[in-house]
């Protein structure tokens, strides 16, 4: 009868375990990318597959500054992003030779696409991508804003969302706000914002209010849906990305005609 109740209870743990829920890993610098003025990430969608060519996520502050309704797709690029491993050491150049998709106006966000697939950068360099999250982000919620380009993981929660984030001749919809302690600096630009309970990419770091001056450059204001502006001296924001997901089928080729992409089009 013992050996009975032991078998059972065996059988019970094994099965809780089985069912648990998997627990992100860590959030660490793997995955994350340095630019030349910039952070960066490798990112891949639900739908990527292993032999895709890879894609990496920044802003579209980082590729160039934009005029307002500017919005650039499927244009041959060069550029070089600096790979970092867990522990923030660089251990490969990756190269790209497409920019994908990159705006400032409704989001500043840029998506490169690397001579290289998700399946050789695991094999070669034993990193892998970040997933985009599908679904919008949670106030309240803990993320870390993760910056290649200066080595430092930022710590704090979704504080919530401005309608409106406008800053000198751009306006964003939508924008992630961060509590205090995301006291994010120049150079963070392109940071993932990762969702600390799944693990996945939830938003793009792009900008905060440096002096407190309204809606001017480095000072963006916020505008509710009556048109009242609030001004947050020391307050950083970025921007969403579950709308990505949307606009890519199978591998990683744009498709900003499917149903329920609402990204900005040229």
């Amino acid at each position: 009868m013992a050996r009975l109740v032991g078998s059972l209870l065996a059988t019970a743990i094994a099965l809780a375990v089985c069912a648990a829920p998997a627990q992100a890993a860590p959030v660490d610098f793997t995955g994350i990318v340095a630019l030349n003025n910039c952070s960066g990430s490798l990112v891949r969608t639900p739908n990527s597959a292993p032999g895709d060519k890879a894609l990496v996520l920044t802003n579209g502050h980082c590729v160039k500054f934009m005029a307002a309704g500017e919005v650039l797709v499927n244009q041959s690029a060069t550029r070089s992003f600096r790979l970092l491993n867990g522990a923030g050491t660089q251990i490969a150049t990756l190269q790209a030779t497409k920019l994908v998709y990159a705006t400032m106006t409704d989001t500043d966000a840029a998506l490169y696409q690397l001579n290289t697939t998700y399946s050789q950068i695991e094999q070669q360099h034993r990193s892998r991508a970040l997933e985009l999250a599908t679904t919008h982000p949670v106030s309240k919620s803990d993320i870390k804003v993760v910056s290649g380009y200066w080595k430092r993981i930022y710590t704090c929660k979704v504080d919530g969302f401005a309608y409106r984030l406008k800053e000198a001749n751009w306006t964003w919809k939508d924008s992630i706000r961060y509590t205090q302690s995301c006291n994010t600096i120049g150079g963070t630009s392109g940071s993932p914002i990762v969702d600390v309970a799944s693990g996945k990419v939830v938003g793009v770091n792009n900008t905060g209010n440096e002096s407190g001056e309204r809606c001017t450059l480095n000072n963006p204001c916020e505008v509710d849906q009556s048109g009242a502006v609030t001004v947050r001296k020391g307050i950083n924001y970025g921007q969403e990305t579950f709308h990505f997901s949307a606009c890519f089928g199978a591998g990683t080729t744009l498709n900003l005609s499917l149903p329920g992409c609402t990204l900005p089009k040229p």
